[in-house]
């Protein structure tokens, strides 16, 4: 779902988009907000999604997942990230940052915390797969600059929206 020019409030951290350049444009960067939420914990959970590019707001998208814990939803919304994410770059070279407001995941991805639980050590060892092979940036951020990929995350809870078929049969996580 491509989000309308009405619909874009964009968190631009590195420069306003007032203040994008000629250069900005020719870079090809990309952020990936990512949040998963669970209403207890574990209990009914989604995935949230909100891509830009060069500042511009590309994709949203929010995903139910079923019984889960919040610790595996921001893993999965990881997951569904890099998977949109690939069918937009198509092989180009782009600057990709990650932010999500999972300090334990951003920790773990980036190598400063071990992951000991082991249902979510089967997510690490595909999101790290994932995130050697495309070189980017994680990051984590307060919880109010995510707010696009918290609103998409409970869109996908409250609206029931099924994982896509192609992300389900590439990736087995259950």
């Amino acid at each position: 779902m491509l989000v309308d020019k009405t619909e874009r409030q964009l968190f631009c951290f590195e420069k306003n988009q007032n203040e994008n350049s000629s250069a900005d444009i020719e870079k090809n960067i990309w952020h990936m907000f990512v949040d998963g939420a669970a209403r207890k914990n574990p209990g009914p959970a989604g995935a949230g999604v909100f891509i830009t590019k060069n500042h511009i707001a590309i994709l949203k998208k929010g995903f139910f997942l079923g019984c889960k814990t919040n610790n595996q939803a921001e893993y999965i919304a990881f997951l569904l990230g890099i998977h949109h994410l690939k069918t937009f770059l198509k092989g180009q070279y782009a600057e990709i940052t990650c932010y999500s407001d999972s300090l334990l995941m951003v920790k773990q991805l980036n190598g400063e915390y071990k992951v000991a639980d082991q249902k979510l050590k089967k997510l690490y060892d595909i999101a790290k797969m994932y995130r050697d092979a495309i070189p980017m940036l994680i990051k984590h951020i307060p919880r109010e600059k995510n707010m696009e990929a918290d609103e998409a995350a409970n869109w996908g809870i409250d609206n029931k929206v099924p994982l896509p078929k192609v992300f389900i049969s590439t990736f087995s996580f259950e």
